[in-house]
């Protein structure tokens, strides 16, 4: 519902804030007040078109905010969060526009930029404004299949149509990816199989090249180790050290036992010396015989094989030529054998798998086309109920000559929402065939076909505020009570906005809004005033009487309001 309405600068209006209530409310006053530009600002709120002309004379820039209320579950909830617009469920959803001197106009949700057509989608959920100018509602085709469900009550079917057709799309994808993989391996048979039995030969293992870069090596390093201590060992035995030692310490040995060195005088220094060199010889002959034995033993524990080396290098080398080959990290070779047998067991068993493919997608076609099926069943009977309801309002609507209908059709291509495109059409004159409710109707003959319309609609569409814009224009008498009636009845179920130029219609209205145009300051200003009793029993009187308010008018006027 539609709880105020805020314009500034707006063509006439200078300041104007509408707090509204529910219910049926009219708006009227003399021709020329002003009344369209109400309707024009809020259409300009909810998305419609915005130029420099919309900016009152004098002022640098004009907007209107609109301001509604919705339920948590409303549909326009879940159309916002889709879109990443933030709103509190708890609080009123904000509509802004401004259009500024020499820029365009801008767009904000609960203060947040977005486009005209957000505000026009999201704007279309909450309200229906019918009339002579463009508006939303009945003049939009793409609702009147929306329209329609929700009065048929479709939503089960349509969530099963949904779901089914989400099932065909996945599985037409999957046999076509089918197709195409057997296509493309099909191609490729021979030099499949030429691969396959290269790699089964090769026998490539996940991580193997890795190991064998590792084991190759350690095995380069005790090649190296290898030499090292043969070098080492060979110098040992060309040099013939221990020999040598051994030649030395019985020299040595045989000059301590000289004269004078032996015996217990024998301390000179020259003793002493000849007894540590034979002891250092010693020494030296054992660290000899340990250092060969430590070489000897080193060359037992180093395990170098040079064919163990080679043959790692080969299957090394083998692997990256194999990858080189199909161009892949050697360590993904034994992945792509499976991948390269998984491709030829696909074509060896093709048939079978497209067969199951095709069988898949047989189903779910089959499913979609029953939910579609009984989806089209039901909006053909509920579009027949409905055009005969529509019709049924016609007549006291002073549209007894024109028809109307709601033509289900089958679509170019089906969707999630069925295969029927939905259109409201009309025919105002006989033989004149019918068409578009926007390109067959007249202005007043629009709002008119509107109100029979949400008349049926009334508690099936999720706009609560409904805006009509002269809807008894060129009739009145009992076709504009009628209207009224209709009004007052939508008023029960939605908040109804009536433009307005019938007494019958404005004393039908639960509440009036006077519009009036006065001088301000050498500026042409617009105003709305709430009308009390008194004031409201004038300006229907007014309205029946033209300028000059007779006694009759008055009275007739309190009639009016007391049969309404």
């Amino acid at each position: 519902m539609l709880t105020g309405l805020s314009i500034r600068d707006f063509v006439l209006v200078r300041a104007l804030d509408l707090d509204l209530g529910g219910g049926f409310s009219a708006l009227t006053g003399e021709t020329g007040a002003g009344k369209s530009i109400l309707m024009s600002a809020l259409g300009f709120a909810l998305g419609g078109r915005g130029g420099q002309g919309l900016i009152r004379p004098g002022a640098e820039a004009a907007g209107v905010t609109a301001s509604f209320d919705a339920s948590p579950d409303h549909p326009v909830r879940a159309l916002l969060s889709a879109r990443g617009v933030e709103s509190d469920a708890d609080e009123p959803l904000v509509f802004r526009r401004v259009v500024r001197k020499g820029g365009p106009a801008r767009a904000f949700l609960n203060d947040q930029p977005v486009s005209a057509g957000l505000l026009e989608e999201a704007g279309s959920l909450l309200a229906d404004i019918h009339g002579q100018h463009e508006g939303l509602g009945l003049l939009n085709p793409s609702r009147h299949r929306v329209l329609l469900d929700a009065w048929a009550k479709s939503e089960a079917l349509l969530a099963e149509t949904s779901r089914a057709w989400v099932s065909l799309r996945a599985a037409e994808d999957a046999r076509t990816a089918l197709e195409a993989r057997i296509a493309r391996a099909a191609s490729e048979r021979t030099w499949l199989g030429h691969a396959l039995d290269e790699l089964d030969s090769l026998d490539p293992h996940e991580g193997e090249t890795q190991k064998l870069a590792l084991d190759r090596a350690t095995m380069q390093a005790g090649e190296r180790v290898a030499e090292a201590i043969d070098a080492a060992a060979h110098q040992l035995s060309k040099a013939n050290i221990e020999n040598a030692l051994a030649n030395a310490s019985r020299a040595v040995s045989r000059a301590l036992s000289a004269p004078g060195l032996t015996g217990e005088g024998a301390s000179s220094e020259l003793a002493v010396r000849m007894r540590a060199a034979c002891e250092s010889l010693e020494r030296a002959m054992i660290e000899a015989t340990e250092a060969r034995g430590a070489l000897d033993a080193a060359a037992s524990a180093c395990e170098f094989s040079p064919a163990a080396l080679e043959a790692s290098e080969t299957r090394l080398f083998a692997l990256r030529a194999a990858a080189r080959k199909h161009d892949v990290d050697p360590d993904q070779l034994a992945a792509l054998r499976k991948r390269l047998r998984m491709q030829l067991d696909e074509i060896e068993h093709s048939d079978g798998a497209l067969a199951a493919a095709q069988e898949a997608e047989g189903k779910a076609r089959a499913a979609y086309d029953a939910a579609a099926s009984q989806l089209t069943a039901k909006r053909e009977a509920a579009a027949k109920k409905l055009a005969k309801a529509v019709a049924c309002e016609l007549g006291p609507l002073k549209l007894e000559k024109a028809k109307f209908r709601i033509s289900v059709t089958p679509r170019g291509e089906a969707g999630p929402n069925g295969r029927d495109d939905v259109a409201f059409e009309v025919e105002t004159n006989a033989g004149a065939g019918y068409g578009a409710l926007d390109r067959i109707a007249s202005g007043g003959e629009t709002a008119r076909f509107a109100l029979a319309v949400s008349v049926c609609l009334a508690g099936s569409s999720p706009a609560g505020t409904l805006v009509f814009d002269e809807a008894d224009m060129g009739v009145g008498g009992a076709v504009a009570a009628a209207i009224g009636e209709r009004l007052a009845l939508l008023g029960k179920a939605k908040q109804v906005l009536a433009i307005t130029h019938s007494p019958q219609v404005a004393a039908a209205a639960s509440r009036q809004l006077k519009v009036s145009k006065a001088d301000a300051g050498g500026e042409t200003v617009t105003s709305v005033d709430m009308l009390g009793a008194k004031a409201r029993k004038e300006e229907i009187a007014r309205m029946l009487a033209g300028a000059s308010v007779t006694k009759e008018a008055r009275a007739a006027a309190g009639r009016l309001l007391a049969g309404a």
